[in-house]
This record gives structure tokens, C-alpha cells and sequence, in this order.
């Protein structure tokens, strides 16, 4: 209707056009054309014949829908003429709490704009409210749904689209077109950049250099396989705690998530409370590593990191933190231990937003089924990798508004570069996963759970099993994550043995953890109660003020050593310093091979 307004011969209405054929485009970018898109449209179509088929048994409730919807949309049409006759009316339908996407001033004060909204917001209530009252559909086929009904209507957005967005319409007159064609330009780089599903920038990615401004905490590379580099950090107080501290993140991000800017830096915290602590930098694996595997990841990775650090510095067990799925590879090296029938070298084990039962995988659960992970597995096989830059964005599009549309809207329509941040910065910063190890991953873990099962997963030749693992232990989650759900990760804890502490943060998967002490942000929630449900250990917890940081440094001091030694240097005769942290496999955003071929 809008850009009938325009000759369509002129600079603005040539833009218009390009913008209906390039988010067309786009939609085939995301979501790619490969077996995996195959296998998501049948999955699809599958689950909508079931819905059809719930709500034909039940016509007349269908009916009841239909005439809410018609009422409502009169109520609309007839607010609208108020509003025309009296800007002072107000809307008859607000926005949904957090939503943002609406708060420019034409969306409520001008009646055309005001009508678009109120329709699009109800016809998305309208619809999802449908696919909660239906009967008939299996709750597994309900979740794939709401996830596919929402991704539908969230890309249908009026803000989505230049004609219909007041605030992209204003400034797209104001400039003659010139925010749309920095736009194009950003829109070819990000394409370029991209692997089948169009991975769109977040933050400015030239503010950020590895070693200058992020992951500059002082430290060596001192041991280097196939499968990781360990990093030691120097020591900032005189004496230290005769325990060391080895740091696993996840396998799927790069580590300096622990370490970003030195305010933000957990890894420069821990080192100044008087740990020595290593850290494992993973390997971006290109197809020579496709064979490599979750046991390889146990038996060549955190157990040969132990054994490093015991060379190091002659202790010879370690304080163990394991980040996201990096703790899960803890749990499976501390049960490896124990069938191997060897004294444990994890003297106290913290699991931070760790998913241990997968039988809750959150939202990455409209995923996790037999025709869309056999497709991953056909295509990662293939090409020897999951390539972790179609991981990031299958995550983004778990929060599309926040981290996926806004920045299509403001980078291609408004023409506006991102600013910067530290934390998206590393959200783009893509790592790889084997194909093996992928396999394992999605088949193993999150569609059989496996790992919850006693000798369903062996680590080389021998069974393991969670339940005779001993070793006090830690659990952090955050109440708002949508990747690792809270009551998801404290319901594997009891998988494990030995005495377990429960702390609830506040905020998600990765601000709740990245929590610094100095501000003050977000708080926790403590209880010693036994987690059976989450509703009865939340109502037995209290909240505290300040980080979760603060508390584990306190839980973790019976697990120190009794006296404080000197202060370590960084290796050892046996395994001296390679190079200076960063180290070099963080900084392969490539496979490893094809960086190398070129250097």
C-alpha cells in the first residue's frame, strides 16, 4: 500500500522492491538448501497434518477460535477510527511484556501504523492461543510447532519489512535511500561470510582483536596436541593454593568467554584470589579431525590435561570447572576414572549451566529428532564437520527478536553497523565440531540420553557410569537460559554422587555466568534442599546479593590445600612455554587446515 507511493522507476522505489526480493532471498539463505532443510520441512509438515487432523475432530472449537479473532479484529478496525478522530485513544492491544520491537512513537501515535500493529499482534495471539487449546497433539509435536508458528510470525513482522516500518520508512526518505545501500553492502559481506544459513553480525567485528583487548590475561601455551592447547596464566599474588585449577569450557565456543576483557575476565579474578589456573583452548577441527571423537575428547583432551598439569607443578589432582557441555565431558572423564579403577584426580568438580540428563534439552529441542539428525550426521560426514557457523545461528534463531531480526532491521534496513560487544564478538566467533563427536552429541546425548544410563557410553574400552562418581561438586545455573534450562541441569546432578551444592543466578547461559564481583549486577539463589522440582527448591532458596563468584571461591576453600605455596612460573623443563596465550588455535576461525594452507 505504502510504496504504491512511490514511482517504482525512482532510487526510493527501486529500494522497495530490492527489499521484498532480498528478504525473500534471505529466508532461503537461513535455512539453507541441503538434506537438513529437507529433513526440517518434512518434520514439519509431518507435525502440521497431526494439528490439521486435532483440530478437524473438533470443529466447532476452531469455530470459537475463528469468532474471537473476527471480534477482536473489529474491535481494532473501530479503535482505529477513534484514533483517527482522537490521538489520545489508547490501543486495545498492548505489547507483550520485553517486547521491543514496537517502541517507536509512530507505532502507537499514528492510526495507520497503530492498526498494523494491533492486527499483526493479535493475529499472533490468536494463533498461538490455538496451538495451546488444541487436543489431540503430542507435546513433543506441540513444542516443534510453537517453535516453527513463532518463527513463522516473528519473520512476518511489520518491522521486518521497509513499507511497514515507520521508523525505517522515515529515515529511508530522509536519506534518499542511502541507510538501504550500506545496508546491501553489509548484507554482501555477511553473506560472504556465511555457510548455508545467513549469519548475520551482531557486533562490530573490527573492534575486537584476540590478545589486544580480548583474552589478554598473561599466560603460556605450555602443552599442544590434535585436540587442544593447555594454557598456564602467570600468578599475581606470592603465594598461591596448592591445588591447581583446570578450566573446561565447551568444545562448541571458543574459551575466552572466561576470559574477555580484563573487568569481565573470570579467569583474571581467579588468578588474583591465588589459583593457578590452566585453561584448555580446543581445536578447530576441519576434516582431518572428522574421526575425532567425544571419547578422544576425555582420553586426549581433560585427562591429558591433568596429567600435564601434574608434570607442571607436582600436584596431582586438580579443582575442575567445566562450562556448558564442557561439563559434561568432566562428569564423563570423572566416571571414566572410576571404571578405569584409578584414584580420581578431580579433588572438587563445578559445573556451570551443565546439562548432564538431556531428557530436558530446552529449545534446541525442536531440533533433536531421528529424520532431522540423521540428515546432520549424512551432510557432517560428508564434509567432515559441523560447521559452527550454521551452529551459531540455529542458536540466535532460539531468540529471534533479540538476536536475529533486530539486527537484520537495523544492519540491511537502517544501514547501521553494530556497536560494540565483547560477548556477541565471541558469539560470532565460530568453532567447529567433528562429525564424529557431532554424532555423539545429537544421537547420544540429547535424542537417547545415554550418558544418564549406566554403560550406555564408554570411554575407550570401558563403561561408565555417573552414579559412582563421588566428588563434591558445584552446580551453576542461570534462571533465564534458554540452551541449558535450570531445572534441567540441577535434575542431573542427581546422576552423581558425593555431596552437590545448588546455586540458581540470575540472568542466562552466558551473562549469568560472566558475572564479575566489581558489577554488582546480578544476584543468586541458594538452597540446601534435595532438587526434586524446581517449584519446591525455589521455594525453599534465598536470594543473595553479588555474584555466584564470590560464593564458589568460599565453597571451593576446604578443596585448596591446607597451606598456600609459592608462587608457580608458567611450565616446567618437561613442558616449557610454547607461546604466549592466546595461543594459536583460538584464533582459527577457519578450519585449522585450510588457515594453514594459507599462512
Amino acid at each position: 500500500m505504502l510504496q504504491n507511493t512511490f514511482n517504482n522507476q525512482d532510487p526510493i522505489g527501486q529500494f522497495f522492491n530490492w527489499n521484498e526480493t532480498m528478504w525473500s532471498e534471505m529466508q532461503k539463505a537461513k535455512w539453507g538448501d541441503d538434506p537438513v532443510s529437507d529433513a526440517l520441512s518434512q518434520v514439519n509438515s509431518d507435525d502440521l497434518q497431526l494439528f490439521y487432523k486435532a483440530i478437524s475432530s473438533n470443529p466447532m472449537h476452531l469455530l470459537d477460535m475463528q469468532m474471537k479473532w473476527w471480534q477482536g479484529q473489529l474491535a481494532i478496525c473501530q479503535n482505529s477510527m477513534m484514533k483517527s478522530l482522537d490521538s489520545g485513544s489508547a490501543s486495545v492491544v498492548a505489547d507483550p511484556p520485553g517486547d521491543r520491537r514496537f517502541k517507536h512513537k509512530a507505532w502507537t501515535e499514528n492510526p495507520h501504523f497503530d492498526f498494523i500493529r494491533q492486527s499483526y499482534l493479535h493475529f499472533s495471539k490468536s494463533l498461538t492461543d490455538m496451538l495451546d487449546v488444541v487436543e489431540g497433539v503430542p507435546e513433543s509435536v506441540r513444542e516443534r510447532l510453537k517453535f516453527t508458528f513463532r518463527q513463522t510470525i516473528n519473520a512476518l513482522s511489520p518491522t521486518n519489512f521497509i513499507w511497514s516500518n515507520p521508523e525505517v520508512l522515515l529515515r529511508t526518505i530522509e536519506e534518499k535511500g542511502a541507510n538501504l545501500v550500506k545496508g546491501i553492502a553489509l548484507y554482501q559481506e555477511d553473506m560472504a561470510a556465511s555457510a548455508d544459513m545467513l549469519k548475520i553480525r551482531m557486533t562490530r567485528q573490527s573492534a575486537f582483536t584476540l590478545g589486544e583487548n580480548l583474552a589478554v590475561t598473561p599466560g603460556d601455551v605450555v602443552f599442544r596436541n590434535d585436540i587442544f592447547e593447555l594454557i598456564q596464566y602467570a600468578a599475581t599474588t606470592k603465594t598461591v593454593h596448592k591445588t591447581p585449577l583446570l578450566i573446561i569450557p565447551p568444545f562448541i565456543n571458543k574459551y575466552y568467554i572466561l576470559d574477555l576483557t580484563e573487568q569481565k575476565s573470570l579467569v583474571a579474578w581467579l588468578r588474583d584470589q591465588g589459583h593457578t589456573v590452566f585453561i584448555m583452548s580446543w581445536r578447530n577441527p576441519g576434516k582431518e579431525q572428522a574421526s575425532i571423537s567425544f571419547s578422544d575428547l576425555v582420553q586426549s583432551g581433560t585427562m591429558e590435561a591433568i596429567r600435564v598439569i601434574e608434570q607442571v607443578t607436582k600436584e596431582k589432582e586438580v579443582n575442575a570447572i567445566g562450562y556448558c557441555i564442557g561439563g559434561t565431558l568432566l562428569a564423563a572423564t570423572q566416571a571414566a576414572y572410576v571404571a578405569q579403577g584409578v584414584k580420581s584426580r578431580v579433588k572438587s568438580a563445578t559445573y556451570l549451566t551443565t546439562l548432564l540428563d538431556f531428557t530436558q534439552p530446552g529449545e534446541v529441542g525442536v531440533f533433536i529428532n531421528p529424520p532431522v539428525i540423521n540428515a546432520m550426521a549424512k551432510m557432517n560426514e560428508a564434509q567432515g564437520y559441523f560447521d559452527g557457523r550454521k551452529m551459531a545461528v540455529t542458536f540466535s534463531l532460539l531468540r529471534e527478536n533479540s538476536l536475529y531480526w533486530n539486527y537484520y532491521i537495523d544492519n540491511y534496513l537502517k544501514g547501521e553497523e553494530p556497536s560494540e560487544f565483547d560477548i556477541l564478538y565471541w558469539n560470532s566467533d565460530s568453532t567447529n565440531l567433528s562429525a564424529t563427536c557431532a554424532d555423539f552429541l545429537l544421537r547420544d546425548l540429547y535424542l537417547n540420553n545415554r550418558l544418564s544410563q549406566a554403560g550406555e557410553v564408554k570411554i575407550g574400552d570401558v563403561a561408565i557410569d555417573l552414579g559412582k562418581v563421588t566428588t563434591p561438586s558445584y552446580f551453576l545455573s542461570t534462571k533465564e537460559d534458554h540452551i541449558a534450562l535450570w531445572d534441567a541441569t540441577f535434575k542431573g546432578s542427581n546422576l552423581l554422587g558425593g555431596d552437590k551444592t545448588m546455586v540458581l543466578g540470575e540472568s542466562g547461559h552466558v551473562a549469568g555466568v560472566v558475572n564479575p564481583p566489581s558489577k554488582n549486577k546480578y544476584g543468586y539463589w541458594l538452597s540446601e534442599s534435595k532438587f526434586d522440582n524446581p517449584e519446591q527448591w525455589l521455594a525453599t532458596a534465598k536470594r543473595e546479593d553479588g555474584s555466584w563468584w564470590t560464593h564458589w571461591q568460599q565453597w571451593a576453600t576446604p578443596f585448596l590445600g591446607e597451606k598456600q605455596v609459592p608462587a608457580r612460573t608458567v611450565g616446567s623443563v618437561e613442558y616449557p612455554a610454547l607461546m604466549a596465550a592466546p595461543g594459536r588455535y583460538v584464533t582459527q576461525s577457519l578450519p585449522i587446515a585450510a588457515v594453514e594452507e594459507t599462512a
